[in-house]
């Protein structure tokens, strides 16, 4: 019965040390949401700069979504990794294709 007990006190810290890390990743996305808004609604810096940062908010707050939101972290979703990353190069090959062709 006490292991039990011991069990199930431990599952509901992970629970709650789960939800405290879900909450700070979805405020850091709203804080880069607001800033990259920010950052084209002002025009407070060039479009040579802003892009980058904008595509750079974008990519962690992809990494965020894969890793915090969908689980991606968690044991037994290897498969699911492998299917998206595969999925990601395979665009990122498409793009690059699509580049060449256009530009050559």
């Amino acid at each position: 019965m006490a292991n039990n007990t011991k069990s199930s006190e431990f599952q509901r810290q992970q629970n709650k040390e789960e939800m405290k890390k879900q909450l700070i990743t979805f405020a850091t996305m709203i804080i880069f949401t607001i800033f990259a808004f920010l950052i084209v609604g002002s025009g407070m810096m060039s479009k040579m700069l802003a892009i980058p940062l904008l595509l750079v908010l974008a990519l962690i707050q992809v990494a965020f979504q894969f890793y915090y939101f969908m689980h991606m972290k968690d044991k037994g979703h290897e498969m699911v990794s492998v299917m998206i990353y595969g999925g990601v190069w395979a665009a990122i090959l498409t793009i690059a294709a699509l580049n060449l062709v256009i530009w050559w």
